[in-house]
């Protein structure tokens, strides 16, 4: 796992090689164990393999600094995170055997052994153990095809000095972050925005669609845009190729997709054994490492099965570590959960329990890493689990993100299946499922009932539903003459699935491509590799999230209301049953509620040094009164309240402008 640069201008201009050694040393956590760069000079053709501070010291290349005079128009670099091949054999930018291709990778291709055997086979000789050769030499012997033949997780650039060409691409879901930026000239691209903004030719304005999506609905990360207006990401399942000699490419290809129109009428019985299998094939794959490998634990199905599955798989040789944030807060509390996976699987437990007052402390901290706002303060747990995985010398963390939206796991998707029983005309079945479901914990029957018309009215009449005090499109804290000003949509980011007859289904993978996911694969990344961690997500596989996505509604969300139905008799027998015959959902959760209004002079001094004139899509008075009432009790709490702040703080420290 890695930080990937990447800096290119036309042949007759030249690059700021200094400032690109600032960014890349912006990226360090990423990868502190080597770093490497390539320059190049397309029009003399020369280029140039240099080492950094950080390089291993074994490898006699020339220092960048050598070069900061001198003219070239293509920067590769790259921070290194050794896991596989730890040997100086592994260090980046690498380049095929004639010169011809280099690359600089951010990732893991698990399948590198089997991939590796059929490359030799063709005659591809290997001189590393590393899966970055692996994959340069897959994509010499097939291109951009070879993306479909990866398993893993992967943001990568491979140059192609004889073509002229970059080629750029993304891992089927996004687990790997890939940002770029075309302004004036020039064409870059890192794994994380701060690298991008260092250059004073990105300037830091917001992006207003975006600002409006995140204060009024927590959504970020959806599609190619983010936060600020000169800096894209690539999408997921996306390649994308660059002409180097004008700077000019096409929209970014999509190499994959999920298929929404196939489903298996397999037997129950079927279903649940090749569940059991690729998901047992998937943890082999994600614990090849030459580095210790452990698991965050949180107590509920997903990581409860990681757990068990590793050591299934690998018995008792295993050094089995997890990691875990417990809460003693009686209704998020997953202690004697964890306990007893821990007892079973016969791991060390870590564990840690953050409190409101270190959430504080290290908030400018947790923003900075973030790269752009985010949800809630569960963030901050994760983040501490990963610190403290390093602590104990974890280098490679598996976890369960994912596996709610692939397999069902939310509650909110009860209401889904509903609809579609009722869109299938199965009413005597959803007459029964509402009844089910509405003897499950923290799910009432009115309130399904009231999300249920939302899935059956046209999209013109749905504003209708949101004009109640506290569900305005744009409520009272926005500036919604900012907002006209600048052409944003007020409206719901997202369209709820209704043209369908299997909206459990669409509204699973609007969830996992779209919305939900996405977020939470961002928050991952970068808590992990802010303490130089990397974190492996092994539900997510296109084979493995294409079977599930493919099996009936019913295989997913039973007729009791049980949620991820085919994936619980699947762990049958490999994880206890207290922890599969769970009905409630806590999630990933901290006491948010109790965090924030416990630490009122921070938020207090937040907004009292705020200045109105640079926060023109708020109304801070509003905000300030918003809080007021809070704290008074006049009004509950809201999620509303922490993304304002949030989004003050994260002005604030990255010098965020608006026009």
């Amino acid at each position: 796992m890695c930080g990937i640069l990447g800096s290119i201008c036309k042949p007759q201009d030249h690059i700021d090689v200094s400032l690109c050694c600032k960014a890349l040393d912006t990226l360090r956590h990423r990868g502190p164990d080597d770093e490497g760069y390539l320059l190049v000079n397309t029009l003399k053709n020369q280029s140039y393999e240099c080492r950094g501070r950080d390089t291993e010291p074994s490898l006699q290349f020339p220092d960048v600094r050598e070069f900061t005079e001198k003219h070239f128009n293509i920067l590769l670099g790259h921070r290194r995170l050794s896991i596989i091949d730890l040997s100086p054999a592994g260090h980046q930018p690498m380049s095929s055997r004639d010169g011809r291709y280099w690359i600089v990778y951010n990732g893991e291709t698990y399948n590198y052994l089997e991939l590796r055997d059929e490359l030799r086979k063709l005659g591809h000789p290997f001189k590393t153990a590393t899966d970055t050769e692996v994959v340069i030499e897959a994509f010499i012997e097939w291109g951009p095809a070879m993306l479909n033949r990866l398993v893993g997780m992967f943001a990568l650039a491979i140059l192609d000095l004889k073509e002229k060409s970059l080629f750029l691409a993304r891992d089927f879901f996004g687990i790997k972050p890939l940002y770029y930026t075309n302004v004036r000239g020039q064409f870059a691209f890192a794994s994380e925005i701060q690298a991008l903004i260092q250059s004073p030719l990105v300037s830091r304005q917001a992006n207003p669609q975006r600002v409006y999506d995140y204060l009024r609905f927590g959504l970020t990360d959806h599609g190619d845009q983010t936060m600020f207006a000169d800096v894209y990401q690539l999408p997921p399942a996306h390649y994308l190729i660059m002409d180097i000699r004008n700077l000019s490419f096409s929209a970014p290809q999509q190499y994959w997709r999920l298929q929404t129109d196939i489903t298996l009428d397999l037997p129950a019985d079927e279903a649940t054994a090749i569940t059991r299998d690729l998901f047992l094939k998937n943890i082999g794959l994600h614990m090849r490492s030459d580095v210790p490998v452990g698991s965050c634990l949180s107590g509920g199905i997903d990581s409860s099965a990681i757990v068990m599955a590793m050591r299934h798989l690998e018995g008792d040789a295993l050094d089995l570590h997890t990691v875990s944030a417990i809460f003693h807060d009686t209704e998020i509390c997953e202690e004697a959960y964890v306990n007893r996976i821990v007892k079973d699987a016969n791991a060390i437990s870590h564990s840690t329990e953050p409190t409101s007052t270190e959430l504080i402390q290290d908030i400018d901290r947790l923003i900075s890493i973030q790269g752009e706002p985010f949800g809630t303060t569960s963030i901050y747990a994760q983040q501490r689990v990963f610190k403290l995985a390093s602590e104990r010398g974890l280098k490679v963390m598996l976890d369960g993100q994912g596996a709610d939206e692939i397999l069902g796991g939310y509650f909110s998707y009860l209401t889904a299946k509903l609809a579609s029983l009722v869109k299938q005309g199965r009413l005597m079945r959803a007459y029964l499922f509402l009844n089910a479901i509405d003897r499950l914990p923290n799910v009432s029957k009115i309130n399904v009932l009231k999300e249920l018309v939302i899935y059956f009215i046209p999209a013109e009449f749905q504003s209708l539903f949101w004009k109640s005090p506290g569900t305005e499109f744009a409520p009272a804290y926005m500036n919604k003459s900012w907002l006209n000003d600048h052409h944003v949509a007020i409206k719901r980011p997202m369209k709820t699935p209704r043209e369908t007859k299997t909206v459990l289904r669409a509204t699973m993978a609007q969830s996992f491509l779209l919305t939900s996911l996405p977020m939470l694969l961002r928050y991952e990344d970068r808590n992990s590799m802010s303490h130089s961690i990397e974190s492996r997500v092994p539900f997510l596989t296109p084979e493995f999230v294409q079977f599930i996505y493919s099996l009936k509604e019913d295989d997913l969300i039973n007729q009791q209301g049980e949620t991820k139905h085919v994936f619980r008799k699947a762990m049958r027998g490999l994880v206890p049953d207290i922890i599969l015959d769970r009905r409630d959902k806590i999630g990933f959760a901290t006491p948010e509620n109790q965090w924030i209004t416990s630490e009122t002079p921070w938020i207090d001094k937040v907004l009292k040094e705020a200045i109105p004139g640079d926060l023109a899509p708020l109304h801070l008075e509003e905000i300030v009164q918003y809080w007021t009432q809070i704290k008074e009790h006049a009004k509950p709490y809201s999620g509303e309240i922490w993304r304002c702040i949030n989004f003050i703080r994260w002005v604030q420290l990255n010098n965020v402008t608006f026009t």
